[in-house]
C-alpha cells in the first residue's frame, strides 16, 4: 500500500453558531462542537483511507475559550499517523467574530478512527509519510498518545475483570 502525506487527508469545515447551538449564556454547546469535531475527523480519516471509518476513541478534547452566538467556527482535521487499521486524527478549532474580525484557537482534539469493510471488520490503511517538520512532530506525538491509550485500555480491562470477579463472588454468597 502506497504511503500518503498527512496534508492529503486535510479537511476544513465551517459552521455558523446559531441560537439552537447555544446554551443559556449564548455560548456554543460543548456537545455540538464535539459533534462537529467528530464529523470533520471522520471525513479526514475517510479521505486518507478511502474506506468507511468509525470513531474508535476520542482521546482528548480541550476547550480553551467559549464560542459565542454568531461566531464562525472553522474546524481543521488531518490524519497525524496511521497504524495497521487505525489512525489518529488531530483537530484544531478556530473561532472568528465576523463583526470585529477577531479570531482565536479555541479547541484541540485527538480522535482515533478505524477503517472497516461492509461487515464491520477492520481493514488495512495506507501508512503516513510526514514531509514537513510540523507533520513529523505530529507523527511522533501520535505514537506517544497511542502508547498511553493502549496502556490505559489495558488498565481498564484489568479493572473490568476485577469488578466482574467481585460481582461473581457476591452472587455466589447470596
Amino acid at each position: 500500500m502506497q504511503s500518503k502525506c498527512p496534508s492529503e487527508s486535510a479537511i476544513e469545515m465551517t459552521e455558523l453558531v446559531l441560537p439552537n447551538d447555544t446554551n443559556y449564556l449564548g455560548n456554543l454547546l460543548g456537545g455540538r462542537l464535539m459533534h462537529w469535531v467528530d464529523i470533520a475527523a471522520a471525513l479526514a480519516a475517510m479521505k486518507h483511507s478511502g474506506r468507511v471509518c468509525v470513531t474508535a476513541s476520542v482521546d482528548s478534547i480541550s476547550f480553551f475559550e467559549p464560542i459565542k452566538l454568531g461566531h464562525v467556527v472553522r474546524i481543521y482535521a488531518m490524519v497525524n499517523r496511521a497504524f495497521r487499521t487505525s489512525m489518529e486524527v488531530g483537530v484544531k478549532v478556530l473561532r472568528e467574530d465576523p463583526i470585529n474580525g477577531s479570531s482565536a484557537h479555541v479547541a484541540t482534539a485527538y480522535l482515533t478512527f478505524v477503517a472497516i469493510d461492509q461487515y464491520g471488520k477492520p481493514l488495512p490503511i495506507p501508512p503516513i509519510e510526514p514531509r514537513t517538520p510540523d507533520e513529523q512532530r505530529r507523527y511522533e506525538a501520535a505514537e506517544i498518545r497511542r502508547q498511553q491509550r493502549l496502556e490505559q485500555r489495558e488498565l481498564l480491562r484489568k479493572r473490568h475483570e476485577q469488578i466482574q470477579a467481585s460481582h461473581s463472588d457476591v452472587s455466589r454468597t447470596c
